[in-house]
């Protein structure tokens, strides 16, 4: 099987976009938190560095994902954005606990912050990774744009960006009006949270495909009726569903039918594939035809012995893309 992703340079041109904001605010940030003293700003800095490389590997993924495949890559490159929000997840967890170890040490040792600064500094946060948030929002979830997990990693970035920097002008505001300083580890300590909290859904999500487990979005058994209620379709086992990306799907199978001329199964497969792709969006399919069935466990295929592979003879072998 060939497979070529759909190339979209509007994707590519939102993230460079993306990158360049992005990059501005992380200098800005940085210089002005070490002048305000605030850890929150300076969290923020760490946290948008996080955001600047994630945004950089999900630029490099889209492009490896418009790559044709090749004999070596059948698939193509279609789970390198799956594998880019791993990464951008992962490094958020890591960076979501040292923020929290800052903001507790900063409990411990008081120190003084320049509230007006923070307020100042936050609010471009705020028009910045809005900005930001608002394009990656409407190139991932815009008609046939799929909800890329990719690009929906980078714009969970982006707004948990804007809500934490939103956050810190609260936290000045409290700040320079009751004096207490502990409002911005406080403040740091909530970031860190919502970050996490983003980031764990990203993994569970990426290692799910990365794992070739069921899509989310499917359930296995409704899979195998809708197969089984095609006419001449007897039983359905060994049916594994996996995701090539975080949109696309396939599917491979036994399928068990009466005894009949290969001339004859086509209206089978035929059917298979019409409820396959009109009901979960599978297109690429593997249906192996059998008449009797195979041992099964758990209804899959029970791996062979080795000497006797090669014995099991099937009726058929269809494929289907």
């Amino acid at each position: 099987m060939h497979m070529v992703a759909t190339p979209n340079r509007k994707m590519q041109r939102v993230l460079q976009l993306s990158m360049g904001l992005t990059f501005a605010y992380v200098v800005a940030t940085f210089i002005f938190g070490l002048r305000a003293h605030s850890l929150a700003l300076i969290s923020e800095a760490g946290h948008n560095v996080s955001d600047l490389l994630a945004i950089a590997l999900s630029f490099v993924a889209v492009y490896f994902q418009t790559r044709p495949a090749t004999d070596e890559k059948t698939f193509g490159y279609q789970r390198a954005g799956v594998l880019a929000a791993f990464v951008n997840a992962a490094t958020l967890v890591v960076l979501s606990i040292w923020i929290a170890f800052e903001a507790l040490h900063r409990l411990a040792v008081t120190v003084a912050v320049q509230p007006r600064l923070m307020m100042y500094v936050a609010a471009a946060g705020v028009l910045m990774n809005g900005t930001v948030a608002t394009l990656l929002w409407r190139t991932s979830y815009a008609p046939g744009g799929g909800g890329d997990v990719n690009i929906r990693s980078v714009f969970l970035h982006m707004l948990g960006d804007t809500l934490s920097t939103a956050a810190v002008i609260a936290g000045g505001v409290g700040i320079l009006f009751t004096g207490l300083t502990w409002i911005d580890p406080i403040l740091s300590i909530l970031i860190a949270a919502m970050i996490l909290w983003s980031s764990v859904g990203i993994i569970r999500e990426t290692l799910n495909i990365l794992l070739e487990g069921t899509p989310r979005n499917l359930q296995l058994g409704a899979v195998r009726a809708a197969m089984q209620s095609v006419k001449g379709v007897l039983n359905v086992h060994d049916l594994h569903v996996w995701s090539l990306g975080s949109s696309s799907h396939a599917l491979a199978s036994h399928v068990t039918i009466a005894e009949m001329p290969m001339s004859e199964c086509s209206s089978i497969l035929n059917g298979i594939n019409c409820a396959l792709r009109d009901r979960f969006h599978i297109t690429h399919t593997t249906i192996q035809f059998e008449t009797t069935g195979c041992e099964t466990t758990h209804g899959c295929s029970a791996p062979p012995e080795l000497e006797a592979v090669g014995a099991h003879a099937h009726h058929g072998h269809s494929h289907s893309h």
